[in-house]
């Protein structure tokens, strides 16, 4: 149920007020917005008088957000930028659902990308929107229909629907493996290895699981697997990397396992979704679609 509408300030007032805040000028926002200054100062002080409680603080010749208004700012520059988003992908595709999904990078690119033709063939009216998020975040805070995750099945506030599992292999060049002559789990010790910041304790698991006695695991960070893979085959380091994302890389021979085969990770891949959006018809289509593509490997 929406409130009141006396509560509801028109968009012409909001937009004066976020301009205004963002800039910390009625000049500038007049001039942005193609109005005067007095016209967007009336808009302000209409705002003011609508909502009951006093925005800006006015000194001399610049204006200040009270500790009221910069609250309240951070909230409408978030509905705005929403609305004008609903506004674009509705242009975009007037006929038929927009689905805006969050990926993980390499996932995104490696694996999803490549099969995503596919269920655009079989969905001609849906527009997928693209965008990356390294971890879990609040639904209820941003325009995101669904998002692929991976950890455990738990995301506060979301239904999950499990993709598959993962198989890492520990992997460098081949230089780097005739260079450091690895022949067990515990030359590892002995030589850099590439972290992820997502799996900050990665390493710590799989050397624990191998029966390596450590202290101290160091070496370079990387926030996305692709630059890891690609830090690897310069010969930096070992990475521990999931095949299915590097599988190029292993058959050309860029890559070589360092030690051992692969190893089951303890977490898996789940599409993620407020419940609300569960029957929203393009999600579901989208859920249906890769889970088979999942399924099929």
């Amino acid at each position: 149920m929406l409130p009141s509408r006396r509560f509801l300030p028109s968009i012409s007032l909001l937009a004066a007020f976020e301009a205004v805040a963002r800039t910390g000028s009625v000049t500038a926002a007049a001039r942005e917005l193609d109005l005067t200054q007095s016209a967007v100062s009336r808009q302000i002080k209409a705002l003011e008088v609508q909502l009951g409680a006093e925005l800006f603080l006015r000194e001399r010749q610049t204006v200040r957000l009270t500790l009221a208004g910069d609250s309240y700012a951070r909230e409408i520059r978030e509905a705005l930028r929403r609305i004008s988003s609903a506004s674009l992908n509705l242009r975009a595709n007037p006929h038929g659902g927009t689905l805006n999904l969050a990926i993980l990078p390499t996932f995104g690119t490696r694996w999803l990308a490549p099969r995503l033709g596919r269920f655009l063939n079989q969905n001609p009216g849906v527009t997928i929107n693209l965008v990356t998020r390294l971890s879990s975040f609040d639904f209820r805070l941003d325009s995101i229909d669904a998002a692929i995750h991976f950890g455990h099945p738990h995301w506060p506030g979301a239904e999950l629907t499990f993709l598959m599992s993962e198989k890492t292999v520990a992997a460098c060049s081949p230089a780097f493996l005739r260079q450091h002559g690895i022949t067990k789990a515990e030359d590892l010790l002995d030589v850099p290895l590439l972290h992820l910041t997502t799996r900050p304790d990665a390493w710590e698991r799989w050397l624990a699981d191998n029966g390596v006695a450590f202290q101290n695991v160091n070496g370079m960070l990387f926030d996305q697997f692709a630059t890891a893979a690609q830090a690897a085959i310069a010969g930096l380091g070992v990475a521990l990397l999931p095949t299915f994302l590097v599988q190029d890389e292993l058959k050309r021979g860029d890559l070589v396992a360092a030690i051992g085969g692969e190893t089951e990770s303890s977490e898996s891949y789940y599409l993620a979704c407020p419940p609300e959006r569960a029957d929203y018809a393009p999600l579901s289509a989208f859920r249906g679609w890769i889970t088979e593509e999942a399924k099929a490997g």
